[in-house]
C-alpha cells in the first residue's frame, strides 16, 4: 500500500511496509463486519507482501520502504499487530513466526537500558540513528501503540518475556506522556496531537490500572482542547477518527463516561471527509485533511482506516454497545 494518493496528480507515493501494515488491520476489520471473503483475500495477498518481499531475514526486521536503509519501532510495531491479525482470522503460521522474529527484534535492537526507545534504526547495521526534532524520528509516549505488538504476542503465544517488555514501554510512557503536548508550533501541534493519541490508544489493554484510566482521561480532554483551538486553521481526519475510537473504547471498558452528543457531533465530522468519486482511488475513501475549508489534495489508506473504524464503533455502541475486542484497534 502507499502512503498516499495524490488527488490531483492522481499517483500513488512508494509503497510502505507501516501503511501496508494498517490496510492489512483495517481489511481484517472490515471483514470482521462484512463477512465478505474477497476483503480476507486482500488482507492476506497485503501480508504475504509483508512477509515475503518486505521482510529481511537475516536481521529479522521490516525496513521503512523496500529501498530504504532505515527501520522504525512504530512501523514493526504495526506490522506485528497486522500479522497478528492474520493469524487470528485464517491461523496462518508464517505470519505468527514473523511477527514473534519480529518483536524479538524490537526488544533487542530498539530497546535503549534505561528503557528509552529508539525512534529509528540504520540497516543493516541496526545502529540508533541520532534523534532528531520530528516527533516520529525520536523517542516519545507514542511508542506505546507500536509496543501493543507486546502485549498481543504475549497473549498469542504466552511467552512472559512479551509482556515484560510492554510493560517496561507503559511506564516510560506513562512517566514521560505529560510534556509531549504541545510540543511545537501552532499546525505542528496537529501531527503531534496525532501521535498523541497512539499514546492513548497503548493504554486499552491496562484501564484496570487507575493510572492509566487517569492518564486516558486527562489525555484526551487535553487532546480535545488542542483540537478544538487548532481545527479552524488545520485538521487531520485521523486525530479526531483516533480520538473518537479511544473515547468508545474506554467507555465499553469502564474507564470514562462518554459525551452522547458531543461524539454525534464527531462522527459527523468524521464522515465528511469521505467521498464517492469517479476516480477508484479516491472512492469511498477519507481524506488526510484541511486547512481552512479546503480539503488538502491526498487520499491515504490510515485516514480511511481509522476513520471507518471510528464510524463503524460509533453506530455499534449506538446500536446497544462496542462489542469489538480493542485488539481490532487498526
Amino acid at each position: 500500500m502507499a502512503r498516499y494518493y495524490l488527488t490531483e496528480k492522481k499517483r500513488n507515493l512508494p509503497v510502505s511496509t507501516e501503511i501496508t501494515g494498517y490496510a492489512v488491520s483495517s481489511l481484517v476489520y472490515l471483514h470482521s463486519l462484512t463477512g465478505d471473503a474477497a476483503t480476507l483475500e486482500s488482507a492476506v495477498l497485503s501480508a504475504r507482501f509483508l512477509t515475503r518481499s518486505a521482510w529481511v531475514a537475516p536481521i529479522s526486521i521490516f525496513p521503512f520502504e523496500l529501498d530504504q536503509p532505515f527501520a522504525y519501532f512504530f512501523d514493526c510495531g504495526i506490522v506485528v499487530r497486522a500479522l497478528l491479525a492474520i493469524y487470528r482470522a485464517t491461523g496462518n503460521q508464517e505470519c505468527l513466526d514473523i511477527a514473534v522474529a519480529c518483536g524479538r527484534t524490537m526488544a533487542r535492537d530498539f530497546v535503549a537500558p534505561d528503557g528509552c526507545i529508539h525512534a529509528v534504526l540504520n540497516l543493516p547495521s541496526r545502529q540508533p540513528l541520532v534523534p532528531e526534532p520530528r516527533w516520529s524520528r525520536s523517542p516519545g509516549c507514542y511508542q506505546l501503540k507500536a509496543a501493543l505488538a507486546w502485549h498481543e504476542l504475549f497473549e498469542e503465544t504466552g511467552d512472559p518475556d512479551f509482556e515484560a517488555y510492554y510493560a517496561r514501554a507503559l511506564e516510560h510512557a506513562l512517566a514521560t506522556h505529560e510534556s509531549f503536548l504541545p510540543g511545537a508550533a501552532r499546525e505542528g501541534v496537529m501531527d503531534r496531537l496525532h501521535a498523541y493519541a497512539y499514546f492513548l490508544e497503548g493504554l486499552l489493554p491496562r484501564l484496570e490500572d487507575p493510572r492509566c484510566a487517569d492518564a486516558l482521561r486527562m489525555g484526551l480532554d487535553r487532546a480535545n482542547a488542542l483540537l478544538l483551538e487548532i481545527s479552524p486553521v488545520f485538521e487531520r481526519s485521523d486525530v479526531r477518527a483516533q480520538l473518537l475510537r479511544v473515547r468508545l473504547f474506554g467507555h465499553a471498558l469502564g474507564a470514562l463516561p462518554l459525551d452522547e452528543s458531543a461524539a454525534s457531533a464527531e462522527a459527523a465530522l468524521i464522515s465528511a471527509y469521505q467521498r464517492e468519486d469517479s476516480d477508484r482511488a479516491i472512492h469511498g475513501g477519507f481524506f488526510f485533511g484541511k486547512k481552512g475549508q479546503v480539503l488538502l489534495p491526498y487520499v491515504n489508506p490510515v485516514s480511511t482506516g481509522f476513520c471507518a473504524q471510528a464510524l463503524a464503533l460509533w453506530r455499534e455502541h449506538q446500536g446497544g454497545g462496542v462489542k469489538t475486542c480493542r485488539r481490532m484497534l487498526v
